[in-house]
């Protein structure tokens, strides 16, 4: 693997100082609950007694799936393309929570299957094309995405925050757009975390019963074809098969992220199934 996807734990050793550090404060000990244990945990990750948090930076990462266009989720592949217009207009929960706490936003184009005009060749700052392909192939009959694809994608996300990095940014937040990558998440996250498929699968965006039925057996059957085939639980292995452009440059993001000591935001399910491969 290259050497940017190489990683080290922290050292634990500052623990013990940073804990009596907390416990030295003028306030009862513990007083502040999960406070207290993220204070810890900031230290550990920036290796200091005096851990800092600046310029943080949230990513949104946008990609299209093929396996959209063969009903996995309630809604057309379209809405992808427009949602990342609704970002760049300030219009989505993602701004307004941006805006009130003062986090820097940037919504890159992993791989939407649009033609984003002006706004893809640097007219809006707060858009990066990093564009792999329109869209991964469907799952359902073959790999979602190449090997090297999938490399080129890491790579990006990779770049992306070693931009961010090298501009003092020490806090990066991860956020996704994608019709159809609940289902992309759930192939991942049972192939990652051997929990039984059916367990991971939801109903996305709005499925009803019928709909999050049809999506169990798709996502069965494209499971079937990757076993028959050899597949096994390789995590590179894994995000070629079933993953988007978008998780993956999440996922290369994310290591690289970590490996510059960045405090990472993680939340929500095509999220972690992301950093399920990082």
């Amino acid at each position: 693997m290259h050497s940017q996807f190489q990683l080290a734990a922290p050292d634990t050793g500052l623990a013990a100082a940073l804990q009596h550090k907390i416990d030295r404060k003028t306030k009862p000990q513990g007083a502040l609950g999960q406070l207290e244990a993220l204070a810890l945990k900031l230290g550990l990750v920036q290796q200091t007694l005096t851990p800092a948090l600046t310029a943080p930076h949230l990513l949104v990462f946008a990609g299209d799936h093929g396996a959209a266009r063969d009903g996995v989720s309630a809604f057309p592949q379209e809405v992808t393309w427009q949602m990342v217009g609704n970002f760049l207009a300030g219009g989505a929960a993602i701004n307004v929570f941006a805006r009130q706490n003062g986090l820097a936003l940037t919504v890159v184009d992993a791989g939407v299957a649009h033609d984003f005009g002006a706004i893809g060749d640097g007219a809006v700052p707060a858009f990066i094309n990093a564009k792999v392909a329109w869209g991964t192939a469907s799952y359902l009959v073959e790999p979602a995405m190449s090997a090297q694809q999938c490399a080129a994608a890491l790579e990006h996300g990779a770049g992306i925050v070693g931009r961010l990095a090298a501009a003092d940014c020490n806090v990066v937040g991860f956020g996704e757009m994608g019709i159809g990558n609940t289902a992309s998440a759930s192939l991942i996250t049972h192939c990652l975390t051997g929990v039984p498929l059916a367990d991971c699968v939801g109903r996305g965006t709005g499925l009803d019963d019928a709909g999050l039925a049809r999506k169990n057996a798709l996502l069965d059957r494209a499971l079937q074809r990757y076993r028959q085939a050899g597949g096994g639980d390789d995590p590179l292995a894994v995000l070629a098969e079933f993953g988007g452009f978008e998780v993956a440059m999440m996922a290369g993001a994310m290591i690289a992220a970590a490996r510059a000591g960045m405090v990472l935001l993680i939340d929500g399910f095509i999220v972690g199934a992301a950093a399920l491969v990082a």
